[in-house]
C-alpha cells in the first residue's frame, strides 16, 4: 500500500520534469536569438513532447537529448 502513493508521485514528478523539458526545447530550440533559425519540425521531439501525460518516463530521455543536441541546458529536476 505504501508504494502505490511512491510511484503515483514519481510518476508526477516526472511528467512535470517531461513537461519542462518540452516547454523549454518549444521555447529556445528554434528561437532565432540563439542563433539556430527556425528548424524543420523534429518528429520524434514531437512525438515525445506529445507523450509527456501518457508515457513520460520513454518521452524524458528523447527531450534531454533534443535539448543537449540543440546545447540548450537542461532544467533542473525537482
Amino acid at each position: 500500500a505504501l508504494a502505490l502513493p511512491t510511484a503515483s508521485f514519481a510518476q508526477s514528478g516526472d511528467a512535470a520534469y517531461c513537461k519542462a523539458l518540452s516547454e523549454k526545447y518549444q521555447k529556445y530550440a528554434g528561437a532565432k536569438e540563439y542563433g539556430r533559425g527556425s528548424p524543420a519540425p523534429n518528429a520524434a521531439m514531437s512525438e515525445a513532447s506529445a507523450n509527456c501525460a501518457s508515457n513520460p518516463a520513454a518521452a524524458i530521455p528523447t527531450l534531454e537529448k533534443g535539448l543537449k543536441d540543440a546545447r540548450i541546458d537542461l532544467p533542473p529536476r525537482s
